[in-house]
């Protein structure tokens, strides 16, 4: 520790020692340049009694502002900033002593005779040796640092030359710790082509990345758009994979937004990326009037979905937000995370089963939630086509125990989480779901609650979907199977999702079909391949890929509306309502006890379901 300060110290000494020296200079010029050619003998003299007390006067100015605590490899043009006013305070102190005096020897006569134009020469070179120096070290040292790691870093094409292009680069060039040494940039914008950024030329298009690629010797890319999403998005990305070579990028407006990532925080491209969905464009002031101040309970809140729904509520500030599952390790860490963030919001955790009904009364009277989203569900196809009885109890008794809690407590909104997979239903879990979505048509009835139903197709990495599983059979080498190689499915990241479904919860006024638009659909199998590409691999070559066949109840592709549901546009352009059935409480009390009554006697679930829901047909090699 002594050694240390000592060494400190040393290195203080010596930067009041070099800094000494060049205001000493600086001086002596400023003299030179005001009377060049030639000095005369008695400014000479005034400026060797001036200088006895100028100098140390400015290094003491120098070292209140902070430039001796300071770390030059670090300096910036903010150090020259700093630089500059402190050697105009300095300046100007003397000025004053030099003007007024203060009645030491050394001041009189002489020293009050300082020519005025000397000082802001003065000034000027004292901020262009003092502020220069320590740039010129910073230049110095860096450029040794690059020239020594240079060879070591990849080189590197980066995608965008505007704001975030340029952050990026400079980061890149700056840390010496980066792995990357950007060597060229495109951008599709014509004007910035054969210009510089950073002292990085922008070669030309985003539609040369391959040619590119191929001359400069690429190693690695990284797309340094903010703002880019949608189809321009999934072209730009998908010229990148045509390389092979490693992608990433910087991250979304949404996640900087968020406060949840910087701009450098580069990270892989994600099958997520390549399917390119458009930006959405939300009414944050319609959300916020039925959350803001009020208590908000979510069902299944420690799911994909469910916990979701959590984070983006807590972000509109309601009073309290309820989070009810049935599963208390991930009810509990959503919880946690968002008594972390949101330090102010009152998050309450309940472990309870949706089945049982009169734990469902006791606890909605008791909290009166003014909004209830109901996503707990048994989800799983194939697990729900081997135990139906589990599906018919939990998603249906246990989403009829919710509503007619809802009701009674006197729930304002209701929104229920439906899938694609009611429509025309092939399998249990898909006619559990469409007979919970009857339940809600029928209970907007005949109830003062705004019971409405959003509808949507699979989200990219829940629990159990198809891309965490690919992911798996990566890692582990393969193979990645897929069950068939025709079969499509519609996809949507779950934040996207879920912020559909709040938007669609504030234009609910009861009785609704919210369908989401889903984009284009996507071929399982593409995207099978391309995740395999992704991780760095060949489809069939590295990886295999085997086909299993469909599994019982599964269908080549899915619906999301039934053809006498009719579809309406809405104001916002992802979000459509389909028209609701015509089906009374009585009706569904019938069909529940019929369903009851097979449960207790241990019947044929299915054939009963069949009986309820007209559409519902199994296949055992269904294609539609």
């Amino acid at each position: 520790m002594t050694k240390m300060l000592l060494k400190k110290s040393t290195i203080i000494a010596m930067l009041f020692l070099a800094d000494a020296v060049l205001l000493l200079t600086a001086s002596w010029l400023s003299y030179w340049i005001r009377f060049n050619p030639t000095i005369a003998p008695g400014y000479i003299d005034v400026f060797m009694r001036t200088v006895l007390y100028s100098i140390p006067l400015k290094i003491a100015v120098y070292y209140v502002f902070g430039l001796y605590r300071s770390i030059w490899y670090y300096a910036s043009f903010d150090a020259i900033g700093k630089v500059f006013f402190a050697s105009f305070i300095g300046n100007v102190a003397i000025l004053f002593i030099n003007t007024m005096g203060t009645g030491l020897p050394v001041l009189r006569d002489m020293a009050l005779n300082v020519p005025r134009g000397i000082y802001p020469i003065n000034i000027l070179l004292d901020v262009t040796f003092v502020g220069g120096m320590r740039i010129s070290y910073r230049l110095m040292r860096r450029m040794a640092v690059r020239e020594v790691s240079i060879k070591k870093r990849n080189r590197t094409l980066v995608i965008g030359a505007g704001n975030a292009g340029a952050l990026i680069v400079k980061e890149l060039k700056e840390n010496r710790h980066s792995k990357y040494n950007p060597v060229a940039i495109l951008d599709d914008d014509p004007s910035k082509w054969h210009r510089y950024v950073v002292g990085v030329p922008v070669v030309g298009g985003c539609s040369e990345i391959l040619r590119i690629a191929s001359q400069k010797k690429i190693k690695d890319i990284i797309v340094a758009i903010s703002n880019l999403e949608g189809a321009e998005a999934k072209r730009i990305f998908k010229l990148c994979k045509a390389t092979g070579l490693p992608v990433k990028k910087i991250p979304g407006v949404r996640d900087l937004v968020s406060g949840r990532v910087s701009l450098t925080d580069i990270r892989p491209i994600e099958i997520e990326d390549l399917l390119g969905r458009p930006s959405i464009q939300l009414d944050p002031v319609g959300i916020e009037a039925f959350l803001k101040g009020r208590r908000v309970l979510v069902t299944g809140g420690g799911g994909s979905i469910g916990s979701e729904l959590c984070r983006q509520i807590a972000s509109f500030g309601p009073e309290t937000l309820y989070i009810l599952d049935f599963s208390e390790n991930y009810t509990y860490d959503i919880q946690q995370e968002l008594k972390l963030k949101y330090p102010q919001l009152k998050v309450e955790a309940i472990i309870a089963n949706i089945r049982e009904e009169a734990k469902m009364m006791r606890l909605f009277s008791s909290i009166k939630p003014y909004t209830v989203f109901h996503a707990a569900a048994h989800k799983h196809v194939p697990l729900m086509e081997d135990a139906p009885e589990e599906a018919v109890k939990n998603n249906i008794f246990g989403t009829y125990n919710v509503v007619t809690a809802s009701h009674q407590a006197g729930v304002k909104k209701f929104v229920f989480i439906s899938t694609d997979k009611a429509v025309n239903p092939t399998n249990v879990m898909g006619a559990t779901k469409r007979f919970c979505e009857m339940i809600i048509q029928a209970k907007s009835r005949e109830s003062e609650t705004e019971f409405a139903l959003v509808r949507f197709g699979n989200v990219l990495g829940s629990n159990g979907s198809v891309i965490p599983h690919f992911r798996k059979q990566i890692a582990a080498g393969g193979p990645v199977t897929v069950t068939h190689k025709d079969i499509i499915r519609y996809f949507m990241t779950i934040p996207e999702a879920v912020q559909l479904v709040l938007q669609s919860a504030s234009m609910a006024k009861g009785g609704e079909i919210f369908v989401l638009d889903m984009g284009e659909p996507v071929s399982i199998d593409k995207l099978a391949r391309d995740m395999i590409k992704l991780s760095g691999y060949e489809p069939d070559e590295e990886v295999e890929i085997i086909y299993t066949g469909l599994r019982p109840g599964e269908k080549l592709f899915e619906e999301l509306l039934m053809s006498e549901e009719g579809l309406d546009a809405t104001s916002f352009q992802q979000i459509f309502v389909g028209r609701p059935m015509d089906i009374s409480m009585v009706e569904i009390i019938d069909m529940l006890s019929r369903l009851d009554a097979v449960l207790q006697k241990n019947g044929d679930i299915k054939e009963e379901l069949k009986r309820c829901i007209c559409t519902y047909k199994e296949e055992e090699n269904c294609s539609a």
